[in-house]
């Protein structure tokens, strides 16, 4: 019998402080629907000091101070990855594997950014090069702005909430966090982590509150230059109608496919299909990189779908807590209730049901299903469960690519092919922010540039390298330079 799980009482924090409300917002841990933890329900009022104390606050951290509090922050994350890796697990609902290794992708957020803080960014521009030319250099300089507000989703409480603070903390910002009342105790974790590690208070501060009572403040405070969202496609272009003049960086939803073509082995269909299984299941497909679409070329769709099956049904699903699980929960009972209405819509429409072992609550299998029509709501919608549809499609690579491209998102893709021709025609055809060759969707380094495109955001790239840029403003300036 597993020990009573110690229900967490915790504040937001703002300036340097611990701050409680007499109301607070209850977090469920997914499996057993149980109260794992409380955090105030804040108001547009705590968001309003958060922004001030941000504003008024001018950092003077050295590249080398900023340098050392994020490696230290990536350091302490790993002595710690046991208790984030729980709280993971209890708030969000993903197995345990899946929690540790989003504690290993967060310590590589923190490692790239530490890096990234040493190199000077400026550039120079001799002006002698044209016949108007003159004895002087031009430079740049990058400068912080005033405050950065971000607003974080639940299925990566801690990465997401890394690649929006590390970046800050590297460029001398600060920045505001609401992180989603679904999961914000692994956000406050975080934050303590950070002042360990030497990060003055006012540079990363948390407020958490029902979006009613505290959103529209994170969207219009006057003292907002940046706001960063990561989340859903109707909040996001809410944001990007209430911004006004603010810079937005929306990294919204995603539909992402994987294109099995008909030029592979046996061999290179067994590997497609691990590849299929694994990029729809990660994180309890709860990833906006996850694989939403499996479209197969129907000339080996007949060899390619038993060993999906295979893989899918040796997936060991269950309790979260469980070393041994290797699928845990998507967030909330009426989310896997709704997946589950997609796959028996997408029967009614002529799909064919192949494993479906039964939803418990929260708890939904890897179900998998065959000959989705590619118009069905389960494929042009985000469905952000551990669902494994199969979408046959034509042995022509235009009317693949057409089929791809058919839904209202365009984040990222991955296709299977050994012929470079090919691969480069899917590279060049495919509207998405990203195109993995041989590799799930959503494989990046966490300093690479990532975002989409369409429904999926507005094209401003995240990533430890391209965030750096978007949070500061360049400045330029010149001096006489004679020979």
């Amino acid at each position: 019998m597993k020990d009573k799980i110690e229900i967490r009482e915790e504040g937001m924090r703002i300036g340097g402080k611990v701050v409680f409300t007499e109301e607070v917002i209850e977090v469920k841990y997914p499996y057993t629907d149980e109260v794992v933890g409380t955090v105030p329900a804040g108001t547009a009022q705590h968001a309003r000091q958060a922004f001030e104390i941000a504003a008024n606050y001018k950092p003077g951290l050295t590249r080398y101070e900023r340098s050392r509090i994020l490696q230290r922050a990536g350091e302490l994350i790993g002595e710690r990855r046991e208790y984030l890796a729980k709280w993971l697990t209890l708030e969000l609902g993903i197995c345990y594997q899946h929690a540790i290794y989003e504690t290993r992708r967060a310590q590589d957020v923190y490692q790239f950014a530490a890096a990234q803080a040493l190199n000077d960014d400026g550039e120079i521009f001799s002006c002698d090069l044209t016949h108007n030319g003159k004895n002087r250099k031009i430079f740049t300089k990058r400068e912080p702005v005033k405050a950065i507000s971000a607003i974080t989703p639940f299925n990566h409480p801690l990465n997401m909430v890394s690649h929006k603070v590390a970046p800050s903390i590297a460029t001398n910002n600060c920045m505001v966090c609401k992180p989603t009342e679904l999961t914000p105790l692994t956000a406050i974790a975080l934050a303590d982590i950070l002042y360990e590690a030497g990060l003055p208070p006012e540079m990363f501060q948390i407020v958490t509150g029902w979006p009613q009572d505290i959103g529209e403040e994170m969207m219009v405070n006057e003292n907002i230059d940046i706001i960063t969202f990561t989340g859903g496609v109707p909040v996001g272009k809410l944001i990007a109608g209430k911004a006004g003049y603010k810079r937005t960086a929306l990294e919204l939803g995603g539909n992402d496919p994987l294109i099995v073509c008909n030029d592979l082995s046996d061999a290179d269909l067994e590997k497609a299909a691990a590849i299929a299984v694994a990029g729809a299941t990660g994180n309890s497909g709860q990833r906006c990189t996850a694989i939403k679409r499996i479209l197969v070329q129907e000339s080996v769709a007949g060899k390619f779908v038993p060993l999906v099956l295979a893989k899918a049904k040796a997936i060991k699903f269950g309790d979260p807590q469980d070393p041994g699980t290797e699928l845990g929960c998507v967030i909330h009972a009426q989310a896997a209730e709704l997946f589950e209405k997609r796959v028996f819509l997408a029967e009614a429409q002529g799909a064919e049901i192949l494993y479906n072992p039964g939803r418990r609550g929260a708890l939904l299998p890897p179900i998998v299903v065959d000959k989705v029509p590619h118009d069905s709501e389960l494929v042009m919608e985000e469905t952000f469960g551990p669902i494994v549809p199969i979408v046959r499609v034509p042995d022509n690579d235009e009317e693949v690519m057409a089929i791809s491209n058919s839904t209202a998102f365009g984040l990222s893709s991955g296709v299977c092919t050994n012929d470079l021709g090919r691969a480069i025609a899917y590279i060049n055809g495919l509207e998405v922010g990203t195109c993995n060759i041989w590799e799930q969707p959503g494989y990046r380094i966490e300093t690479s540039p990532f975002g989409g495109i369409k429904d999926s955001g507005n094209a401003v790239k995240e990533g430890v390298t391209e965030a750096m840029k978007f949070f500061t403003n360049v400045k330029t300036y010149s001096l006489p330079w004679p020979d």
